[in-house]
């Protein structure tokens, strides 16, 4: 039975950026989403990310919250309030994990939350899903 991501669709139409301060955390999102064939780019901060979003705008943005200088709260808040990056799909990966954390991440305007550790299916099952928004939003 093939599952459902391997379904014949193009993703490499597709501009992904992973935000993360850690190495380790881009190089597990990389291997976890190969299969995908995003056009996949990395930041290693709030504002490396910002300075991204900027250079070209990304269909869909994997965000950590917890880094130095700009954090992820305050990267969402910023393309929230800018017209031009409103609409661009966020969601957080993050090891903060309160209910308030998560609470405060949808109301900064995240579309969904994912808990590290990641698990696979559950990265995977929320990355079709935003693209299936991103693709709507295209129609």
């Amino acid at each position: 039975m093939t599952p459902f991501y391997a379904q014949d669709h193009d993703y490499a139409k597709y501009n992904v950026l992973a935000v993360d301060d850690i190495p380790l955390n881009l190089v597990l999102v990389q291997k976890m989403l190969s299969r995908f064939n995003f056009k996949l780019r990395t930041a290693k901060s709030g504002q490396e990310a910002l300075d991204a979003v900027a250079e070209q705008k990304p269909d869909l943005i994997l965000l950590d919250l917890m880094m130095p200088g700009i954090d992820g709260f305050e990267v969402i808040r910023r393309l929230r309030e800018n017209p031009s990056t409103a609409d661009i799909q966020i969601v957080i990966l993050s090891a903060l994990n309160s209910n308030e954390d998560v609470v405060k991440g949808f109301k900064a305007g995240a579309n969904d939350f994912i808990m590290k550790p990641i698990i696979m299916e559950k990265l995977l099952s929320c990355v079709v899903t935003q693209m299936t928004i991103v693709e709507n939003k295209k129609r």
